[in-house]
């Protein structure tokens, strides 16, 4: 499957990195400030609950690009479109960095809350298995050198990985964690305060274009090898 006007896609890449890196950065900006000053403290936890504010967006960008990632490599296998696997492979890498966030923010959080950096708690253990599932797929890129087999193989890592989505997700709900069951839903009543859910909102806005920004970089970086070496397809 060839790929569409690669000199337009760089084009329109571009310009529109500079517009989302300028959005980031106001929305970050602006819930940085909301977290940070104008969210409560909570009657618990006190100020540490405010690392809830990069620890939730990062789990969920890291669970929703895992799963984002799986659907397109499912895509692959059925339409034999290499160009999905060469967005999934762009975007893997902002979604590991959320994950190793989310390990990292949630260690730090755990240890004023539950008086441990590390337990192993369902959810926390079902991430760091997701990690080391974004880990295979990224290793894979490197490793395998025919084409024809790493995409297979990514593939299958992705797919695969994919079983232990619902089982982050709904860990808290089938085992005692820990964790808390989830505090925001969209079938049901949300539990969270809106002073907290608000600048909840908006970092993770601020997350899902970065996320955006760093998939694109790492799409044009793929495109412009391809060009590079004269080839219009992978």
């Amino acid at each position: 499957m060839k790929f569409f006007n690669q000199n337009k896609i760089l084009n329109l890449s571009f310009k529109s990195q500079k517009i989302i890196l300028i959005f980031f950065l106001l929305i970050l900006s602006i819930g940085l400030f909301e977290a940070l000053v104008l969210s409560p403290e909570d009657y618990l936890q006190g100020d540490a609950v405010r690392i809830m504010y990069v620890h939730v967006p990062a789990a969920w960008m890291s669970l929703g690009i895992f799963s984002f990632i799986a659907f397109l490599s499912i895509l692959v296998f059925i339409f034999k479109n290499k160009n999905f696997i060469l967005i999934a492979k762009s975007i893997a890498p902002s979604g590991f960095i959320f994950n190793i966030i989310a390990l990292v923010t949630g260690s730090i959080w755990g240890k004023p809350t539950w008086g441990t950096w590390w337990a192993w708690d369902a959810r926390i253990t079902s991430m760091l298995i997701l990690a080391l599932f974004y880990l295979m797929y990224l290793m894979a890129w490197r490793i395998f050198e025919n084409k024809n087999y790493v995409l297979k193989v990514t593939s299958l890592i992705a797919i695969f990985g994919s079983i232990n989505v619902p089982i982050v997700k709904f860990s808290v709900d089938w085992w005692s964690t820990l964790h808390q069951p989830a505090s925001v839903n969209l079938i049901s009543e949300t539990t969270i305060h809106s002073s907290m859910l608000i600048p909840l909102c908006i970092m993770t806005a601020a997350f899902v274009l970065f996320s955006l920004l760093i998939f694109l970089m790492k799409y044009n970086t793929e495109l412009i090898k391809i060009k590079n070496k004269g080839l219009d397809r992978l």
